[in-house]
């Protein structure tokens, strides 16, 4: 009788601790921040075999995913045990959880309770472990048939027809649009059942999308109510990314796959039950339906010859730091591209500039956000200039495609152009540096006057001078010869430059080891995603530059029937193709079958590879 007592207190204090935690889910918004602590307390560390005791897991905040430890040397009477409380004292309101089980030790000994682990904020607490003495007791019996049954209650249950109260859909705020126009996709929860725990099964293969995760989103889940299907539902974004078509033609958005553990009510055992009702916890996967997003190739009327594949709306200025500067002195001038689209699919702008300017590559500033209006932001292009003659020059405007989805059409802008009056440099000096103690001490700096020779001065006899001899007329008549052969060079390198498609293809590999060399540094700064970028910048900036296409234009087949016309091996594209899967599977999960460094060594021998066969 004091049995069954006991265990109708028991799930009395289960029913309030269901009805408090109604009532946290309802009161959480108003909940001020605090300092989190997680501990685990025993109701007795010297307990007896078959003596119940209980261990409790408290929180003092709100917490995710509660993992609890393995309780070996333990049985499990009864438990998890959830319950809540909300304190406000002065408006100053706190709130705590407890996990707590009732456990008893079944043999004799110093026994230990690992560590519990919960997450709050992204980061992961851990209680301390426990340690029990246990004496000599009562012997207790393991009761298998019960152990079944609670196991048996984590199954895959359809009885409360889980379908329609928990969906997960895939929505994409356009399903029509041009290749390089950004697509919100968002994967939505939509629940009607408490949520005990979930994980991720299977992320989507976006193939034939460059992709960019939401960022600066809330830590903790934003809820809403929204009406589908004329039911209401409680709704969170479970994922937010913004996509970029490659290609034109129907891509599908493959399912998002997850794992629920979800509260629901089960038929009542006593007359507790009856009255404050009786849940179990079940085991339901869910994915997402598929998308299909139909993509148009960009208009051929109409395009620039300078597009280079910018999609969306952008405006452009630029600077110069100087006006006047004297020959042989640096200049800066910054292009700075502002706009909302693909801005970071965006190569290296082409700037006109005076031939006697020498310029050196640019220093690429980014300052792009990823929010759900999409990506935005601005590029500084940092260019070092150095004028190398006198002269008055002028910097012409520089000229920037795209196209504007808004208005379906190629839209041109350009910046300013910049008059440069550049001076005479100054002529170095002949300085000679003395020393008060003897000529040893004299230093020759470029041309100078030399010392007093005292021993033979190696001079000549009166009609021995080179001057007249063979070796004279020789070296004059070397220069004119010289001279054409210096010309000849300089109109063949002229011709060799003038041709931007060989120019591209010569500078391939050197634009492609830039991009490794970034990929190692981020190696060894331990940042793997930034990793995976470089690699794969890497990989389709040589493309890009050896097949003469534009990186808007590259997709898995127009990369195929490139190399096959420069007959690059079916074995050599295969290895190629995967290692960019690879590199873009890694941005949305961590990638096992291959270390980074295996990773580079791979993309670097591709690319030697592709060298000697079309040499």
């Amino acid at each position: 009788m004091s049995q069954k007592i006991g265990k109708q207190k028991m799930f009395k204090r289960i029913k309030v601790s269901y009805l408090l935690i109604m009532v946290l889910l309802l009161c959480s918004g108003a909940l001020s921040a605090q300092r989190v602590q997680f501990n685990a307390s025993v109701s007795g560390n010297d307990v007896a075999t078959g003596e119940p005791f209980r261990v409790t897991f408290a929180i003092n905040g709100n917490g995710s995913r509660f993992t609890p430890p393995d309780f070996t040397g333990f049985q499990i009477l009864s438990g998890p045990n959830v319950s809540s409380s909300i304190t406000s004292i002065n408006g100053n309101t706190t709130v705590s959880n407890s996990y707590s089980y009732d456990l008893v030790a079944v043999k004799e000994g110093i026994l230990t309770i690992g560590s519990a682990f919960i997450m709050v904020d992204e980061r992961r607490l851990n209680t301390n472990p426990i340690r029990i003495r246990v004496s000599k007791g009562q012997p207790m019996q393991q009761n298998s048939q019960q152990q079944q049954q609670r196991q048996e209650e984590m199954i895959q249950d359809n009885t409360e027809d889980l379908s329609k109260a928990l969906l997960l859909r895939a929505e994409v705020n356009k399903t029509n649009v041009y290749q390089g126009e950004q697509i919100l996709l968002s994967y939505k929860l939509y629940t009607r059942a408490g949520i005990v725990d979930s994980r991720v099964d299977k992320l989507p293969d976006l193939n034939g999308f460059w992709t960019e995760d939401v960022k600066n989103q809330p830590q903790q889940v934003q809820w809403r109510t929204e009406t589908y299907k004329g039911l209401k539902y409680n709704v969170a974004d479970v994922k937010q990314m913004i996509l970029f078509a490659e290609h034109s033609g129907d891509i599908k958005i493959n399912p998002f796959e997850m794992t629920f553990i979800v509260r629901v009510a089960a038929p009542a055992r006593d007359i507790m039950e009856q009255f404050f009702g009786s849940y179990k916890d079940v085991k339901y996967a869910v994915k997402s339906i598929p998308v299909v997003v139909h993509v148009k190739p960009l208009p051929e009327a109409g395009k620039p010859a300078g597009f280079s594949g910018a999609v969306g709306k952008f405006s452009i200025q630029a600077r110069l730091d100087k006006k006047e500067l004297k020959a042989n002195e640096t200049l800066n001038y910054s292009v700075k591209l502002t706009g909302s689209g693909n801005i970071k699919l965006i190569n290296t702008l082409n700037v006109n500039l005076p031939a006697d300017f020498e310029k050196y590559d640019p220093k690429v500033t980014d300052t792009i956000k990823e929010e759900t209006n999409g990506v935005r932001g601005n590029r500084t292009y940092s260019y070092l200039l150095i004028p190398r003659r006198q002269g008055n020059y002028t910097i012409d405007p520089l000229e920037f495609s795209y196209f504007d989805t808004s208005t379906k059409k190629y839209v041109t802008i350009a910046t300013k152009a910049f008059a440069v009056k550049v001076n005479k440099g100054l002529v170095e000096n002949n300085v000679t540096a003395f020393s008060d103690a003897d000529q040893k001490d004299i230093k020759k700096l470029d041309k100078d006057i030399r010392s007093i020779k005292t021993g033979n001065a190696g001079l000549n006899k009166i009609g021995e001078r080179f001057y007249g001899s063979q070796g004279y007329w020789l070296l004059l008549l070397s220069g004119p010869v010289l001279c054409a052969l210096a010309f000849g060079f300089r109109n063949r390198n002229r011709k060799i430059n003038s041709d931007v498609v060989r120019v591209k293809n010569r500078r391939a590999g050197k634009v492609a080891a830039r991009h490794l060399a970034n990929a190692q540094k981020q190696l060894a700064a331990k940042n793997t995603a930034a990793f995976y970028e470089a690699i794969f910048k890497g990989l389709y900036g040589y493309l890009s530059d050896k097949l003469n296409l534009a990186v808007a234009d590259l997709n898995k087949e127009s990369i195929v029937d490139g190399l096959k016309d420069r007959e690059i091996c079916d074995q050599l594209i295969t290895k190629l193709l995967e290692t960019l899967d690879l590199c873009e599977m890694a941005r949305y999960a961590p990638v096992t079958q291959l270390s980074e460094l295996e990773v580079l060594e791979k993309a670097k021998g591709i690319i030697n590879e592709i060298e000697d066969e079309i040499k």
